[in-house]
């Protein structure tokens, strides 16, 4: 498929990851229990990737996240030239979903961008629960390599393919539910930019941690990947000259 449907797929599918995600938060007018608004929160970024990876079956790579798509270069299972459009189109996406939900959002008598942390990301104050700069940057490197990990691994062979899905809205899922208290649920670059370009201030200012830290991981996910690839191949091989 040509590069423009694809970088198409890309926009609208991480412009509803982040639409649905954050608006678990952004639209709920009333204050949950604790723990509760972690978890729908986690599910809802969870299910949302999980249709748009469906939806978009061979249409695209089915990334919506820049640091998937520097894992996958990374591990040199995409090509180079195509990782800065691919990031282009998520991060424009990104905005668009945000900017969507800021207008929906906005209808609630009372809400204000400036009041509301908007699903945004954020250490020492503004994290949920108050956690240091190294803790969240950590965090979001750990996750990110794990997520990026996963991602590789499932569309290894066809088989694994047919339930990348399902396998990777499971893995967000758990993944937010370990970030949420800690960041808000980063993970991924683009998803952090569109509602911190809409709260501006300290969620800009904070902003590139939640670059850094994803796409450190996503380095470390696809030098592990292609590292594990080598090693198989020259198994193979060894193997074969053997016999």
């Amino acid at each position: 498929m040509k590069l423009g449907m694809r970088l198409a797929v890309e926009s609208a599918g991480t412009a509803w990851l982040v639409f649905a995600g954050c608006a678990s938060a952004a639209l709920s007018a009333s204050a949950p229990a604790q723990g509760w608004s972690v978890f729908e929160m986690a599910a809802a970024f969870g299910l949302a990737l999980a249709c748009a990876s469906f939806a978009a079956g061979r249409a695209a790579s089915a990334h919506f996240n820049p640091a998937v798509t520097i894992g996958y270069a990374v591990a040199r299972r995409f090509p180079v030239r195509d990782m800065a459009p691919y990031i282009a189109a998520q991060t424009v996406g990104a905005i668009a979903g945000a900017g969507i939900l800021a207008w929906m959002a906005s209808g609630r008598p009372g809400f204000a961008l400036s009041l509301s942390d908007f699903g945004s990301n954020g250490y020492d104050e503004h994290s949920p629960c108050d956690y240091a700069f190294a803790t969240v940057f950590a965090l979001e490197c750990a996750l990110s390599f794990v997520f990026v990990s996963m991602h590789l691994l499932t569309s290894a062979s066809s088989e694994r393919r047919r339930s990348a899905p399902a396998t990777l809205g499971a893995c967000l899922t758990v993944v937010y539910l370990i970030s949420i208290p800690v960041s808000n649920g980063g993970v991924n670059p683009a998803r952090s930019t569109g509602p911190a370009l809409f709260v501006g201030g300290w969620a800009l200012d904070q902003l590139w941690i939640f670059w850094a830290a994803p796409i450190a991981g996503a380095i470390g996910a696809g030098l592990c990947h292609r590292f594990a690839s080598m090693r198989r191949t020259a198994a193979r091989l060894h193997g074969g000259a053997d016999a």
